[in-house]
């Protein structure tokens, strides 16, 4: 008690200072319209920005669990589109599963993926991989949690495809020039092919099914045999900017590899 009553007769002419002006700005508020209304716009404008932020944070955090939900549907949606023409009576020809690129290259000849779904995801070798804009690759080496996928940017794989508008075919290859363009060889020499058209999956792979998205024509010309057609594809996926994928499952393939063995 002693150090309280000596702390305030240290300080008493700067506690009297500080009453007196304290006092005088309740007076100048409380007769002032103007003053009152300043006092009034700073709280309530320091009060948004509090809020705004605190809004924004909060958004933030529910972000991931609202792409995590997004990501489902897109699952769910896929499947129905792919099962749309090839339902059989007693079970689905395609099964889709969500994983995330944690690695990619697409600067080599020989580009690959790694994605965070292996084994105990049901992931295997040889399913298809996709995004929303379109093909990504192939898995070829699986892990217990994680899985290599062939890039469409390597030389080394070979995918069906063909002409939205017709049922012609050709061979889609990458030829390791440019990460945002793919060749499409083969095709006849009388398809009716035009500048924009759109490719896609051709469905005579037992990977993907067909119509998956893959690019749109750039230019194309007759090839040294001149009996067959070469177009330049750009791709509709950006190739260095991809995350959010789904694996699709054939769950006919082991029956069709058997077959055609």
């Amino acid at each position: 008690m002693r150090q309280i009553i000596d702390f305030f007769v240290r300080n008493k002419n700067f506690i009297l200072f500080l009453s007196l002006f304290s006092f005088s700005l309740i007076l100048i508020f409380s007769n002032s319209r103007y003053h009152s209304s300043l006092v009034l716009n700073s709280t309530n404008s320091i009060t948004g920005n509090i809020f705004e932020t605190t809004s924004s944070i909060s958004s933030y955090f529910k972000l991931k669990n609202e792409n995590e939900s997004l990501n489902t549907e897109n699952k769910y949606l896929k499947k129905i589109i792919y099962n749309y023409s090839s339902t059989s009576n007693d079970s689905l020809k395609y099964e889709v599963f969500n994983s995330k690129i944690i690695k990619n290259s697409y600067s080599l000849n020989n580009n690959y993926l790694t994605i965070n779904a292996g084994i105990i995801d049901s992931i295997a070798e040889d399913m298809g991989v996709v995004s929303n804009k379109g093909i990504i690759g192939v898995t070829d080496r699986i892990s217990k949690n994680y899985s290599r996928v062939i890039s469409i940017l390597n030389t080394k794989l070979n995918l069906n495809a063909k002409l939205k508008k017709s049922n012609h075919f050709g061979v889609l290859n990458w030829n390791g020039m440019s990460n945002s363009t793919i060749q499409l060889m083969d095709l006849p020499k009388q398809t009716k092919i035009n500048i924009g058209d759109t490719i896609i999956t051709g469905g005579n792979s037992f990977i993907f099914p067909e119509g998956i998205l893959i690019g749109n024509v750039l230019s194309y010309k007759l090839d040294d045999t001149q009996n067959y057609i070469e177009a330049e594809i750009g791709l509709f996926n950006d190739m260095t900017s991809i995350k959010n994928v789904y694996v699709i499952k054939n769950n006919h393939l082991a029956e069709l590899k058997k077959l055609n063995e």
